[in-house]
């Protein structure tokens, strides 16, 4: 009776003193995409018909489920795939040289904005050659894949683009480091003429502050550069996020060991620190402020919140206290997350352990108010597969989970942990994105090296585009639409959502009057139509299947 009531006594502090953490994470799917050679993802995004479209570089030729050769060193690599993971279309896109594809985003038109950095000459799918070691490269594609225009932009150094997103006024920004010079053009006594060279093509205006330096470049919505600014001090500083805020102004988030020099108006406190800068909508520092203790401090993403604040992810090896609000490194490398209030002040700052280096990769904030937080752990997860929290974390066994697994995170407004989640392969499995899908599941999606192990049922290649898909089983799953017109109102591309599968069908738009302007087969679940060359109106396209007849109504407005 005494050892029985000792047993009850131990269950009591296991699930009182000590919580469990109830998993509602379950995995749906995973599968990996690439060919026989190393493909590496840096990228992924949710799309309208609630698939996915990811984005990385690829070394591969047309092996695995790679359908195109490689043009050069790397190219982009673009895989867009429905809800289920199964795909509906791909890209390869390079010319002979490097072509590092970093961010993929949607547009409002349905299509996408490709960002990287490329030092290729004119070939294949690029159209300009490389101005100087590397450039910003950038490509507009339409829903299906087509592409519509591409630039590329650089001085006569290195120049590595990290993002580039649509802007509210129709237009895009660029976003990364460059250690460029604009031409020196020197005009010989009694010349008649200009001779006109590559530096001539140069499009960075300004000098370089240092070793690297932010860049950023606002474009028109035709591609073409109205504004540009260089920030940075006396050594490296290196752009790592960018965002569009409230005000039209952009917030930028990046890594620096600069001094007070050149733009930076305030001290280092360690190795290298979070700076981050506060720009106008034509690039005028409107405020800016470093973050960090005497170690190392990386920012990976900055996000202006629903409070207008922001809230900044990154990881930190410091040992001292990284504020006076909060976030001491307990172990090695941990995530670092820090809330600001719109000018900058912090309001709070939390670390969190999962391994001996925690790299933080991704952040998102939810509608409730809650963030979404992204990553991988190195060498060893020191938590349970599914998680207990506080004292309890001490009285669990260390377990090995390859070199690195994928990290999920979510936390409250506060940043205290709601639940975490570890999925991984016995290989190095590096995580790039975490996003919350339409469907109110989760989509994890980075790259991995691993065969068949643990949460991985095999590999393609050296290195894969590797997807996981999540199921929170708290969620009433949303009820999806038989069809649906996304954007509406459209100025040129609108999308008509299919939500069921069919084998073939037809889609046909008509105005008001009844006349049929378009008629066209359609076998993908996502139809895209173009409405730019007609006048602002009501239309209607209707989608007939093997399956069922519906219709949509579109209003299109000019811009």
């Amino acid at each position: 009776m005494l050892k029985s009531t000792l047993r009850m006594k131990k269950l009591y502090l296991l699930l009182f003193v000590f919580p469990l953490f109830v998993h509602s994470q379950d995995i749906l799917w995973e599968k990996s995409y690439g060919g026989t050679h190393a493909d590496y993802l840096f990228d992924a995004q949710p799309t309208a018909d609630y698939g996915f479209v990811l984005a990385g570089s690829s070394l591969s030729n047309k092996t695995g489920n790679k359908t195109d050769d490689n043009q050069g060193d790397l190219d982009f690599w673009i895989w867009k795939m429905n809800e289920k993971g199964d795909l509906d279309w791909q890209k390869n896109i390079g010319g002979s040289g490097f072509d590092l594809l970093q961010s993929i985003k949607n547009t409002r038109d349905g299509g996408f904005i490709l960002a990287g950095t490329s030092s290729s000459s004119t070939g294949f799918q690029k159209k300009e050659d490389c101005k100087g070691i590397t450039d910003f490269w950038v490509v507009k594609l339409d829903a299906s894949g087509g592409e519509q225009w591409q630039r590329t932009i650089g001085g006569s150094g290195q120049d590595e683009l990290l993002c580039a997103f649509q802007t509210k006024d129709g237009g895009y920004i660029l976003g990364g480091s460059s250690s460029s010079n604009p031409p020196v053009i020197s005009i010989k006594p009694n010349a008649k003429s200009i001779t006109t060279t590559k530096a001539d093509l140069f499009n960075k205006s300004e000098k370089s502050r240092g070793n690297m330096d932010y860049w950023i470049v606002k474009l028109d919505k035709q591609g073409d550069i109205e504004w540009q600014r260089t920030y940075g001090g006396q050594y490296a500083d290196v752009l790592r996020s960018m965002e569009q805020t409230t005000d039209n102004g952009y917030i930028l988030a990046g890594y620096s060991n600069s001094p007070i020099s050149g733009d930076k108006t305030v001290s280092n406190k360690g190795i290298g620190d979070f700076w981050i800068i506060k720009i106008n909508d034509t690039g005028e520092i409107q405020w800016q402020n470093t973050y960090g203790a005497e170690g190392d401090d990386q920012p990976y993403v900055i996000h202006q919140t629903s409070d207008e604040g922001y809230i900044v992810g990154g990881n930190s090896n410091s040992k001292n206290a990284l504020t006076t609000m909060g976030g001491i490194v307990s172990n090695g490398t941990d995530y670092w997350v820090l809330k600001l209030d719109r000018d900058g002040g912090v309001l709070w700052s939390k670390t969190y352990d999962f391994g001996k280096v925690d790299i933080l990769t991704s952040l998102v904030e939810n509608k409730d108010q809650t963030y979404l937080i992204g990553g991988y752990a190195q060498s060893e997860n020191k938590r349970p597969r599914e998680g207990i929290v506080g004292k309890a974390m001490n009285m669990v066994n260390k377990e090995k989970d390859g070199i690195n697994d994928y990290i999920a995170l979510k936390i409250d407004e506060k940043g205290e942990e709601i639940w975490n989640k570890t999925v991984g392969s016995a290989g190095e499995d590096i995580l790039r994105k975490l996003v919350e899908t339409r469907d109110g599941g989760y989509l994890m999606a980075g790259t991995s090296n691993s065969s068949a192990s643990k949460d991985k049922n095999g590999s393609i290649g050296g290195n894969d585009f590797w997807v996981v898909k999540l199921k929170d089983k708290e969620k009433v799953e949303k009820v999806k639409s038989s069809i649906e017109a996304i954007p509406n109102p459209v100025t040129t591309f609108t999308n008509v959502i299919i939500g069921y599968d069919f084998k073939e069908g037809t889609a046909t738009l008509v105005d008001m009057t009844g006349r049929i302007l378009q008629e066209f087969a359609v076998t993908s679940r996502t139809v895209p139509v173009n409405l730019s060359t007609y006048s602002e109106g009501i239309y209607i396209i209707k989608i007939k299947t093997d399956v069922k007849t519906e219709s949509v109504k579109v209003i299109k407005r000019i811009q």
